[in-house]
């Protein structure tokens, strides 16, 4: 695979996993719509309780709002991360992390299917593979190391001027 073609992987990587959870915590809010319209998962932040309750029914009910709680923020900032590319190796490893427990707790309670149907296991493999990227284009990341490469060629070059 060409270092053109790499690049254009981890940017879609990055804008599919950010978007991915980014639009999920939408939908949890009913900015994509109410629920009973087209891709309209939950609607409302209730109805993403009641899911949460259903896939986490091993858990005390008293969890569960900490439980939507934790996992509405933790999406809302692993898909920021991700989508502006800041932290990008660690925040793809979150990721993974993250969706690893979502398919553990998807397939406990509602079965594998469930998490096929949803391409959970896409997801965790395209965290992990971002994670492993050379490089992260059109990133934070890549402009604050280009940066701090740009300073270290400008202090070599100011060093040698000193010099001669």
């Amino acid at each position: 695979m060409s270092v053109q073609n790499r690049n254009i992987s981890s940017v879609v990587l990055r804008l599919g996993l950010g978007f991915g959870f980014l639009s999920a915590v939408a939908d949890r809010y009913g900015l994509g719509g109410s629920f009973g319209e087209r891709n309209v998962e939950w609607g409302n932040y209730s109805r993403f309780l009641d899911y949460t309750q259903t896939v986490n029914r091993y858990w005390p009910t008293s969890l569960i709002p900490t439980l939507g709680a934790a996992a509405t923020s933790a999406e809302i900032l692993i898909g920021l991360l991700i989508l502006v590319g800041w932290r990008t190796r660690i925040a793809a490893r979150l990721s993974g992390a993250l969706l690893i427990v979502f398919a553990t707790a998807m397939t406990i309670s509602l079965g594998v299917k469930s998490v096929l149907n949803y391409a959970v296991l896409t997801g965790i493999g395209g965290s992990f593979l971002l994670a492993n990227c050379e490089s992260f284009p059109f990133s934070l990341d890549d402009l604050l190391s280009r940066r701090t490469h740009f300073k270290r060629v400008s202090a070599n070059v100011s060093d040698r001027s000193v010099v001669d």
